[in-house]
């Protein structure tokens, strides 16, 4: 026993002294890697790891830069401020040698946000088939960070990442508004634009924010304690034992016979007519969360048969698979991404072809969704999918207790990208060494349920990045919420009108700029197709803003509001060359109350540079609204540069 143990710790004490000879090598951090962009004109941190005590010499542009790692084996060296330029070669020695190449030197983003700046140019390569295909951009760069969380405190690594330039196939993977908005930055400055992107698809403003950056929030500070607590959060997110009297879960109609209903030797028996696009609520299914299938044969002309083709099927709630033939060509399992499913050329057939779709709807409407395309093209032949289908429903899930509906998570837990800091400590806490021209910034959707509290985050998240960055009031651009949902006709309340208002009120905060894209939505769709107008607005932004042009970069933003007998007399800033409306109709979306702050359409007119609002139906008005909506149906107050008003509100 005695020699097996003694052999055992030798094997250990070996294995230990292996593991901490490979953990001592010299290593540098994922962002310093071929292909990078550094920031121009500032001073650099190069840093990395290697052996205590351990001699690092980076060698750059002909110069030596020298340093000694700590005992934790951690090392940094500081560049000077250098001009744009590249590409170059870092090497870097210690008792091993790692040499970075094609450095370029220009203006490095910070850009970040939920899933309308994740949104890649692949998501979106219908609209932007061309800018695709023509990609050719080498001096624009980006490194995408992967999605990570930690909530028990700052991380100083990622595992993974590169740097790509926008070049062919390699520019699908970028943010769509992140590359058009340095696509027009390079077109203008010809320096080389680099794009860190760190961003996580529906995730609230405090999952970015550090724990200082909290300090102001003691709830969100209660929060980060107890999520400091493994032992906390394991419980929560361990599954209980399902107990005996909770139902099973409903078997789906459609896969559970002999014969699949999507087969090409199924009969269907018991179908009903419903209308694609629409929602199965909205046409005599009544409070149904489960799967209902739907069918319709497409009769194809020859020309398209034997051929590749790409159905689009819009966006489905929540979920689905679609079967042509009885062959599955494609399915998506949650409700953003729009539908576009190839298909391969052995599937469609001359006359009659099956379409199924298998639709899983967990919470709220079920369905396809309005005004999106729904066809299927092959070649020159394009066939409309739209019209009467037959369905029938595979599983009505049961309510479960305590409200929601089966197919739910029945272990409750925490979703960590949620939670506050989580996304900050392991996706932003490692960039933070690394020296950037700004940051853009797209999020607030996930706070539209607390608007109210909107301001005062995104302040927080300003200051708080700025001081982990350490280089002074750092541009930060960032992009006002567009319309979407429902469009109102009539004077209402809206919390997305809120968060906006939040948005708008954060430009208090110096050296902030705001892009405003009430105009860019789309009622149906959170992620609105057009990325390129965001990224340029936001360019627009930071040309003014950040490369000091003397330029207009804003539409026109409220600044005062007077009342004159039965009007009231609104000025703004940011007119530029006048005020105009975008259609060359009269103003619309204007409201005005009396004390009882009962708002009623009005009449607005342009009047030099300001905006004189009046009705009949308030003889003393004492406020004023512009496009106070989710959705507003026609926002048309812009200046003559071409930009749209932020909607605001007098009577907060």
């Amino acid at each position: 026993m005695h020699v097996k143990s003694s052999f055992a710790v030798g094997l250990y004490l070996i294995g230990l002294l292996l593991a901490t000879a490979v953990n001592a090598q010299l290593r540098l951090p994922k962002l310093v890697s071929d292909g990078m962009v550094l920031q121009r004109d500032a001073p650099l941190k190069i840093w990395g790891w290697a052996g205590a005590d351990e001699k690092i010499t980076v060698r750059f542009k002909n110069k030596t830069y020298k340093t000694v790692t700590g005992a934790n084996g951690q090392w940094q060296v500081k560049l000077p401020p250098t001009p744009a330029g590249g590409p170059f070669t870092m090497d870097i020695a210690g008792k091993s040698r790692l040499t970075v190449k094609d450095i370029l030197i220009g203006d490095v983003w910070f850009c970040s946000g939920q899933s309308n700046m994740v949104h890649q140019m692949n998501i979106h390569d219908v609209r932007y088939a061309r800018e695709i295909a023509e990609a050719n951009d080498p001096q624009i760069r980006q490194f995408w960070v992967p999605t990570l969380t930690s909530l028990q405190g700052p991380q100083n690594e990622l595992p993974n990442g590169q740097w790509k330039a926008a070049v062919g196939e390699d520019v699908r993977p970028f943010s769509a508004v992140a590359y058009f908005f340095a696509k027009k930055l390079y077109a203008n400055y010809k320096i080389p634009i680099g794009i860190i992107n760190a961003s996580v698809g529906g995730t609230p403003i405090e999952a970015w924010t550090s724990e200082q950056g909290l300090t102001n929030f003691s709830a969100l500070q209660a929060t980060i304690e107890k999520n400091k607590d493994t032992t906390y959060t394991n419980s929560l997110t361990r599954r209980p034992t399902t107990p005996a009297n909770r139902p099973a879960p409903p078997v789906d109609l459609g896969m559970a016979g002999d014969t699949k209903w999507y087969e090409t030797s199924y009969t269907p028996k018991g179908w009903r007519p419903i209308n694609v696009p629409g929602y199965w609520e909205d046409q005599g299914i009544k409070d149904l969360n489960g799967v209902v299938w739907y069918r319709k044969e497409i009769d194809l002309p020859a020309s398209m048969a034997g051929k590749p083709a790409k159905v689009f099927l819009g966006r489905i709630v929540d979920a689905d698979e679609l079967y042509i033939n009885g062959k599955s060509v494609g399915k998506t399992t949650y409700m953003y991404p729009q539908r576009r499913y190839p298909v391969p050329a052995d599937v469609l057939k001359a006359g009659k072809n099956v379409f199924v779709v298998r639709v899983t709807n967990n919470a709220g409407k079920g369905g396809f969704v309005p005004d999106k395309p729904y066809c299927v093209f092959a070649g020159a032949d394009t066939v409309d999918l739209k019209g009467t289908w037959q369905y029938k429903v595979g599983t009505a899930n049961r309510p479960l207790a305590g409200g929601g509906f089966g197919g739910g998570n029945p272990a409750g837990g925490i979703n960590a990208q949620n939670q506050p800091t989580a996304l900050y400590n392991a996706m932003v806490a490692p960039e933070i060494n690394y020296a950037i021209k700004g940051f853009c910034w797209y999020q607030g959707e996930s706070n539209a349920g607390k608007p109210q509290e909107y301001e005062q985050l995104q302040i927080a998240l300003i200051n708080d990045w700025r001081q982990k960055w350490q280089q002074g009031d750092l541009p930060f651009l960032y992009v006002q919420l567009p319309g979407f949902m429902d469009y109102s006709y009539q004077p209402t309340e809206s919390g997305w009108a809120v968060s906006r208002e939040g948005q708008l009120k954060a430009l208090s905060v110096p050296n902030t700029a705001m892009a405003v894209a009430i105009d860019l939505g789309e009622w149906n769709d959170i992620h609105p197709d057009n990325k390129k107008d965001v990224g340029e607005r936001l360019a627009l932004a930071a040309m003014k803003l950040a490369y000091k042009e003397n330029l207009v970069s804003s539409g026109p933003l409220y600044q005062s509001a007077s009342v004159e007998g039965n009007k009231i007399v609104v000025s703004f800033t940011n007119v530029g060359g006048g005020l105009r409306t975008s259609d060359g109709e009269a103003l619309s979306e204007f409201a005005v109350a009396g004390s009882d702050k009962k708002f009623v359409w009005a009449k607005a007119k342009i009047e030099g540079d300001k905006v004189v609002v009046q009705s009949d139906e308030v003889a003393n008005p004492h406020y004023v609204r512009y496009a106070w909506a989710d959705n507003p149906v026609n926002p048309n107050l812009y200046n003559k540069e071409g930009l749209p008003a932020s909607p605001f509100r007098t009577d907060q």
